[in-house]
């Protein structure tokens, strides 16, 4: 299908410099500055954008022909896929967006082994319905919106995690297109170095057109919210801590603290899942979280995984720049804990959110793919507005921290590569991109320079 496109005049004045629209291969699905359709695309979910171009094939040989023109363009260069990343580096000012949304198909491959290929632009969401009918999901996040192309490719941290493990552990094979257009197919054997890299440090190798998975079994889950006394939040936070750990694998939860209110109590709100359709066991489970202070409210459901991970479709619209910062940690020490505390009383913080990890992460060795954080039982983010006040703050509780989950950091300086990638992963990493993009195309996302 050729997509004509004759601007008006008033739509090309709206263009941006550095960008050759007219060469743009008139096959591909395209817009830019002036077209209705533009609002829908700019944005991501927290960051405003206003992109010279958005191009969305919908094809592999599309995505090499996108990508071939948007090298020749002495520009930014964005890959989205669902555009929820926090870190916004799928969209960009005056750049071009390679879109791949409309690369969205979820195909059962083998029902005997439960293999399923995804396209990276389907929602987790879409996944989740699709594979319910068969008593299948795939641990993928906590907030169905996000596509599967960001989360796959960089860790996958869920509300089935300590199961069922990362979402990037049950990936077989990826189809990419690398900056050179060529598409090539990787696995344990067949390119076994690029797919080591490709789970965790994925976006800086090439574009990902198919992803294929062995998803689990899982029925209906247990989901709880409680609402605790967060007047001790440091308490709080090292009870709960504890509590994870020491509850089985089939539990996972989060814990958020907001910024302080004031004449409001101190709460928290702790999210949980129970891999378990036992009322009973559910119960068991939670009742060492509730425990961990006083509990002011709370919500229990026995549901499908795809009913937690369902959400409204739509675009996004946000707005101006996130600030967020990311670490990962193996225990939230008494130590972390006063810091974490800290950081919350300062206000610094619209709110701050733990995830737990662990479990069955740790059963990868670390050496197995990109992603390195494994002996990590929990990844923290704390979300602000103001990089000069929150950094200060994040930097000096990095003595605490064993890593960190690119997914949901917008700091790039140079060291946050060192924390996400010790040595020797970094080394290794560099070498792939030396080998796979040495012209750094992919350089707007964390990049590993070669």
């Amino acid at each position: 299908m050729v997509h004509e496109h004759a601007p008006r005049a008033a739509a090309r004045s709206r263009r941006h410099p550095g960008i050759a629209y007219d060469d743009v291969p008139a096959h591909l699905e395209r817009v830019e500055p002036g077209d209705p359709e533009y609002a829908r695309v700019r944005s991501t979910y927290l960051r405003g954008g206003s992109p010279g171009l958005v191009l969305r094939p919908g094809t592999p040989a599309e995505v090499a022909d996108a990508l071939a023109f948007a090298r020749a363009q002495p520009v930014k260069l964005g890959i989205r896929s669902g555009g929820h990343g926090i870190s916004g580096r799928s969209t960009n000012h005056g750049g071009v967006v390679l879109d791949v949304s409309r690369l969205n198909t979820i195909e059962v491959l083998d029902k005997a082994t439960r293999r399923v290929r995804l396209g990276p632009g389907a929602r987790w969401s879409d996944v989740a319905a699709a594979l319910a009918p068969y008593g299948w999901a795939l641990t993928s996040g906590d907030y169905g919106g996000v596509g599967v192309g960001g989360l796959a490719t960089a860790g996958g941290i869920g509300w089935l995690v300590r199961e069922h493990g990362l979402t990037i552990d049950h990936l077989r094979a990826v189809e990419l297109v690398l900056a050179d257009g060529s598409l090539v197919r990787a696995d344990d054997t067949e390119n076994a170095e690029l797919f080591w890299g490709v789970r965790g440090a994925g976006a800086n190798f090439g574009v990902v057109t198919s992803f294929e998975f062995e998803v689990d079994e899982v029925g209906d889950v247990g989901f709880a919210q409680l609402i605790l006394d967060a007047s001790d939040p440091a308490a709080l936070m090292r009870e709960w801590g504890a509590a994870v750990e020491a509850a089985p694998r089939d539990l996972t939860s989060s814990l958020i603290l907001g910024r302080p209110q004031p004449g409001q109590p101190a709460i928290a709100q702790v999210m949980a899942v129970v891999d378990a359709d036992d009322p009973e066991t559910v119960l068991a489970r939670l009742r060492p979280l509730a425990a961990v202070a006083p509990l002011f409210d709370h919500q229990i459901q026995i549901l499908p995984y795809a009913a937690l991970m369902a959400v409204p479709p739509g675009p996004h619209h946000g707005q101006g720049e996130p600030v967020s910062r990311s670490a990962l940690a193996d225990h939230l020490t008494p130590e972390l804990a006063e810091a974490a505390a800290r950081l919350v009383a300062s206000g610094e913080t619209h709110f701050f959110h733990i995830r737990a990890a662990g479990g069955a992460v740790a059963d990868v060795p670390a050496d197995a793919t990109a992603y390195a954080g494994r002996s990590a039982n929990f990844s923290l983010v704390a979300f602000g507005s103001s990089r000069a006040g929150l950094h200060p703050l994040w930097d000096a509780m990095r003595p605490h921290f064993s890593g960190l989950y690119l997914n949901f950091e917008t700091d790039t300086r140079e060291e946050r590569l060192h924390d996400a990638f010790p040595e020797p992963t970094l080394t290794r990493l560099r070498a792939l991109k030396r080998r796979y993009d040495p012209g750094n195309v992919f350089r707007d996302n964390f990049p590993i320079t070669p």
